[in-house]
């Protein structure tokens, strides 16, 4: 028999879990940890120059530099497997009112390629805190999700077995899922940040954090809350079958 207040624990634990997978999951599938803003582009050979480059990254084969100046110049927003740009339509003299979302998918060894400490230039040396850092940021969250997948097949054996002695080992999982989390986005942070530093941006170019990574910020508590609850359940669970057990043997 279960006590009422462990099972509302359980129950609200349960929720809280499944609305972090899901922010974390769509946090991994879209587009929008890194967001620029880039400044209007007129004249026809401004206008030639960042259609050469919208043509080199959406052909062209996979370097740093390239996409990391055409993400700047093109209002790009970049993910953990995506980058993208703003381009017109129709590309004419003049800006087109109506633009388009073109984006290109990181591809699993590309997710493996080594950062250079001046990007572009592969004499330079390799960047292991970059190189690093952009593995853990995608390597991480996969993780994160691989740990709720295994604390929810646990959590389904134990209802089938109608024992709660596994529920510790659940909010543990949870515990490692939250921080692993949390890791990501500082590692994507710290990235973005190092990038910075070797790759200016242009005059007029801003960059802000976007929608996506918040998402990711905000599942990372809701797991550890839902762990509190677990491991909370677990041991004031554990600590009234000892004291039954003791007043029994009394």
């Amino acid at each position: 028999m279960v006590d009422n207040r462990y099972a509302t624990a359980l129950v609200i634990a349960c929720v809280l879990s499944i609305l972090a997978t899901v922010y974390l999951s769509v946090a991994i599938g879209t587009k929008h940890w890194y967001q620029y803003s880039s400044p209007t582009v007129h004249g026809e050979a401004n206008v030639s120059d960042l259609r050469s480059l919208y043509e080199e990254f959406m052909d062209g084969e996979f370097d740093e530099k390239t996409y990391s100046d055409t993400l700047f110049r093109l209002n790009g927003t970049v993910g953990l497997w995506w980058r993208c740009v703003i381009v017109p339509a129709h590309w004419n003299k003049e800006q087109d009112a109506k633009m388009m979302l073109e984006c290109r998918s990181f591809s699993l060894p590309q997710q493996f390629t080594p950062k250079y400490k001046e990007p572009g230039n592969h004499n330079s040396g390799e960047d292991m805190l970059r190189t690093y850092l952009w593995r853990c940021q995608f390597l991480l969250p996969l993780v994160s999700l691989g740990l709720v997948v295994l604390a929810g097949l646990t959590g389904f054996c134990a209802c089938l077995c109608r024992s709660l002695t596994p529920i510790l080992g659940i909010g543990v999982l949870h515990l490692l899922a939250g921080l692993c989390t949390l890791a990501t986005v500082c590692c994507y942070l710290a990235g973005m940040d190092l990038l910075h530093r070797v790759s200016m941006l242009p005059d007029k170019v801003d960059g802000s954090l976007g929608w996506s990574l918040y998402l990711a910020l905000i599942s990372s508590p809701l797991h550890m809350m839902a762990a509190a609850l677990l491991l909370w359940a677990a041991r004031s669970h554990s600590q009234n079958y000892y004291r039954m057990t003791a007043y029994r043997v009394a």
